[in-house]
C-alpha cells in the first residue's frame, strides 16, 4: 500500500477526555442549517436555524451551565441546587456528575415529562413544586424554594445556586461563544437574530455581540402570547413591573418584541419536521413563526436560536398532532 494513502488510514479523529470537553468552543460550534421553501418561501430571506439540540445535553444551557460552573468553588459538604424548567438543570446535573458534585434541582409540576425524566436518569434529586412556567415573582415556586434552602441558617451553608436567573456568567457565556459562533457562520451576513425571552441570558449575551460588530442588526425577542403557557423556558415581559423584569435583560439591545401562543409555536414546530426533517422544540417554533411572518415584508437573512429538540417535547406535541 503506498505509503500516503496507508497514513491516511491510520489517521485518528481527537478522542475527548471527559463529556465536558464537547460543549461547543472556538473549535466545536453547534451546526447552523437553512431551512428550504416548503417552510420559509420568501425568496429574498434567507432563515437559519442555529442547533442548539446538538449540544452534548441537549440544549444551549450546556453553555451557561459549563459558564457558571467553571469558577465555583464548592467543598466536599456542599450540593448544588437550582431552579429550573428543565434544560438548565439537565445541563447542571450532568456536569455535576463528571464533576462528582451531588445535586438538587426544583422544577415547575408543569414542565415536561420528558425533562424531569432525563433529570431523573443523571441521578439528581428532583423537587417539584406547584408552579407556573412562567412566575411573575422571583420568590414564588422553584425559584423561591432554593433561595430559601440556599439563605436558610438551618441548612448551615449546605447549598449554593449558580443562580442563572441572575449571573451575569450566562450572558457571558453567550457573549464569548454563541455569538461569535453565529457572526463566523453567517460570515458576518447576518440583519435579524431571533431569541426567546427567558433569564435573558442568550438574547443579551448575542445581541450584545453582533451590536458591536453590526448596530444596524435587530435583535428580535420573543415572548408568550399569555402568562399562562406551555412554552417551556420561556417568560412573558409584557406588563411586568420594572423590579420582576429578568436581572440580566438588558432592554436596550431588544429592538422587537413578538407575542406567539402557544396554538403558533407548537404548529410551526410541526411544520418544520414535516417540511425540513428538522426536529426542534415548541419554544422553537414559536421563534420561526415570528421570524416567517417577519420575512414576509422583511428581506435579508434572519437567525433563528434552537434551544433545544423536539425530543423533551413529544408528550407535549402530542396535543397538536
Amino acid at each position: 500500500m503506498n505509503t500516503n494513502v496507508e497514513s491516511l488510514f491510520l489517521q485518528q479523529e481527537q478522542v475527548y477526555d471527559s463529556i465536558v470537553d464537547l460543549i461547543p468552543g472556538p473549535d466545536n460550534p453547534t451546526p447552523m442549517v437553512r431551512l428550504g421553501e416548503r417552510f420559509n418561501p420568501q425568496a429574498d430571506f434567507d432563515l437559519l436555524v442555529k442547533l442548539e439540540g446538538m449540544n452534548p445535553f441537549g440544549s444551549i444551557k450546556d453553555r451557561t451551565a459549563h459558564f457558571m460552573l467553571k469558577g465555583l468553588q464548592l467543598s466536599e459538604e456542599q450540593s448544588l441546587v437550582e431552579p429550573s424548567a428543565g434544560n438548565t438543570g439537565i445541563a447542571l446535573a450532568a456536569l455535576a456528575n463528571a464533576q462528582d458534585t451531588a445535586i438538587e434541582i426544583a422544577v415547575p409540576d408543569g414542565a415536561p415529562e420528558e425533562k424531569k425524566a432525563l433529570l431523573k436518569l443523571l441521578g439528581a434529586e428532583l423537587i417539584e413544586v406547584e408552579d407556573e412556567l412562567c412566575p411573575i415573582f422571583p420568590s414564588e415556586g422553584a425559584r423561591g424554594v432554593v433561595k430559601s434552602m440556599v439563605e436558610s441558617e438551618a441548612y448551615e451553608g449546605k447549598y449554593v445556586s449558580p443562580n442563572q436567573y441572575e449571573s451575569e456568567l450566562n450572558v457571558a457565556a453567550h457573549y464569548h461563544t454563541t455569538g461569535p459562533e453565529i457572526w463566523r457562520q453567517t460570515g458576518g451576513r447576518i440583519d435579524y437574530f431571533f431569541a426567546g425571552i427567558g433569564t435573558g441570558g442568550t438574547i443579551t449575551g448575542v445581541g450584545r455581540y453582533l451590536k458591536e460588530r453590526n448596530p444596524r442588526i435587530r435583535i428580535i425577542g420573543i415572548e408568550p402570547a399569555s402568562r399562562h403557557h406551555k412554552l417551556s423556558g420561556l417568560k412573558r415581559i409584557t406588563g411586568l413591573p420594572d423590579e420582576y423584569f429578568p436581572k440580566i435583560l438588558d432592554r436596550n439591545i431588544v429592538d422587537e418584541l413578538i407575542s406567539v401562543t402557544d396554538e403558533d409555536a407548537f404548529k410551526a414546530g410541526i411544520r418544520v419536521a414535516r417540511s425540513d426533517g428538522v426536529l426542534v422544540g415548541p419554544t422553537t417554533g414559536a421563534l420561526l413563526h415570528a421570524a416567517s411572518e417577519w420575512g414576509a415584508t422583511h428581506p435579508g437573512t434572519a437567525v433563528v436560536i434552537s434551544a433545544d429538540n423536539a425530543a423533551k417535547y413529544v408528550s407535549a406535541y402530542a396535543e397538536y398532532l
